[in-house]
């Protein structure tokens, strides 16, 4: 039986942003039976108890972040919606505030609630002109309905959203590279600790939500935690960590596919049946070489690479919060997938990628900040021909040595930037080895050489 999705089940109508057609679908009837029947205690168990993991990279449990408030705080206790969604290829929380803002706007009354906040800062992406402007409207909408500001829907529930756009920055991210530039700083991320729910947006507790995590919240109070949790993959008995990838997830598909597209499915369906099923299969006919399970950070897996102990590839595993893992990934990130095909360069790809990060590292850290800039060069040597088979093991080791899991840098940036380079490297030695002996430049270098003549 086909999934029905949730999510983005009144993306395609004709009045998906506006407040007159979200309450017509229902809408605000769960914050407003929320508001009289439950208290902020309830709502903080209901999430927790789903399991929901946070949808913007890290998978943290939602509900737990939330109980990491001090007790009894005097306030303010602020909710930053992270909205900077500068993960390559990943668009999932663009549709939603373009499509459907009022129900992320719901998730975030019922956050705001539980938490005991009374102001919310929507921090969006810079790029996001549309987004910005339908979360604009459809906040005015609110606050003229009584639905924002004081007393809501006579409650004795006090609470203000402000837009905040940002500063077009990757490392805005980063939940306290974020905070930062909400206060009007340079985005350079925090030393930890403190906690953002113990000093954040000027120096408050703060909890930091994605927009999908806050739109998922939405749904399981008003559809309840066993329909959530009978979506996606229960907990690993094998991995006591393993806390669950229940519910609906949004997966972006990108990249050499024959239609990129935005998708709802429940978590855990595998790389092969997303590209296959769902985004058309690989371009011109060709076949899937790598695919990147989750925004840039995450790392590569090998297409044609078996898994141990089964006739499966690293093509078949499946898109929840371990199984990218499993393959030596760094995790399911922002389930943003982005397919490369047969006949493209891993020298190209792996150029590209070092780019980016050495471009938006914020440089507050010594070693991302020579680390990324490094291994940019020694890449773009590689993609001229002019590499030395030491360059492959110097990278990896570069990677190996930056981020906060060597214990190196204040954020993750870093892990993010080595974890392609060291998955690429690993899994496609061959490739890398063979270029070095030839001395040929990348297809995408001659194309540069051709260009400039």
């Amino acid at each position: 039986m086909p999934y029905e999705p949730v999510l983005l089940a009144r993306i395609n109508k004709p009045d998906s942003g506006r407040l007159e057609g979200y309450r017509a679908d229902g809408g605000y009837a769960t914050v407003e039976r929320v508001l009289k029947e439950k208290k902020p205690a309830d709502v903080i168990a209901q999430v927790k108890d789903s399991g929901l993991r946070g949808r913007g990279g890290a998978g943290f449990p939602c509900g737990l972040k939330w109980t990491f408030l001090p007790k009894d705080h005097p306030g303010p206790i602020y909710l930053c919606v992270n909205a900077d969604e500068s993960e390559p290829c990943t668009y999932n929380n663009r549709i939603l505030m373009e499509k459907d803002p009022h129900q992320v706007l719901e998730g975030i009354m019922l956050a705001c609630y539980a938490i005991k906040s009374q102001k919310a800062f929507f921090y969006v992406r810079y790029e996001y002109g549309d987004a910005f402007r339908s979360l604009e409207s459809a906040v005015n909408e609110m606050y003229a309905a009584g639905l924002l500001g004081k007393n809501i829907l006579g409650s004795g529930f006090d609470l203000d959203i402000v837009l905040h756009r940002g500063a077009g920055a990757y490392i805005c991210g980063e939940e306290t590279g974020l905070i930062e530039s909400l206060e009007g700083k340079r985005a350079w991320p925090r030393i930890k600790p403190p906690f953002p729910a113990i000093e954040g947006a000027f120096r408050k507790p703060t909890i930091v939500n994605n927009v999908e995590t806050l739109a998922c919240v939405t749904q399981i109070m008003t559809r309840g935690i066993d329909w959530f949790k009978s979506l996606g993959v229960p907990p690993d008995p094998k991995n006591p960590r393993d806390a669950g990838s229940y519910g609906p997830k949004l997966y972006t598909i990108a990249g050499h596919v024959e239609k990129p597209c935005c998708v709802e499915l429940p978590m855990g369906v595998t790389v092969r049946d997303l590209v296959e099923k769902h985004g058309g299969g690989v371009w011109k006919g060709r076949k899937a070489k790598s695919v990147n399970p989750g925004g840039l950070s995450m790392g590569y897996v090998r297409c044609d690479a078996k898994l141990k102990d089964s006739d499966l590839t690293e093509y078949d595993i499946p898109l929840d919060f371990n199984g990218p893992g499993k393959v030596g990934c760094l995790g399911l990130g922002t389930a943003a997938v982005t397919v490369i095909d047969d006949q493209t360069s891993m020298i190209d790809v792996l150029h590209n990628t070092c780019q980016f990060f050495a471009h938006e590292s914020c440089g507050q850290c010594t070693p991302c900040r020579e680390g990324t800039g490094w291994m940019l060069k020694i890449t773009d040597r590689l993609r001229r021909g002019l590499g030395r088979k030491e360059d492959l093991d110097i990278l990896i080791d570069v990677g190996d040595r930056i981020g906060i899991m060597p214990g190196t840098t204040i954020c993750g940036l870093a892990d993010g930037a080595g974890w392609p380079v060291k998955t690429a490297i690993r899994k496609f030695r061959d490739e890398f080895e063979a270029a070095i002996k030839s001395g040929a430049k990348s297809k995408y270098a001659k194309s540069l050489a051709v260009a400039a003549h």
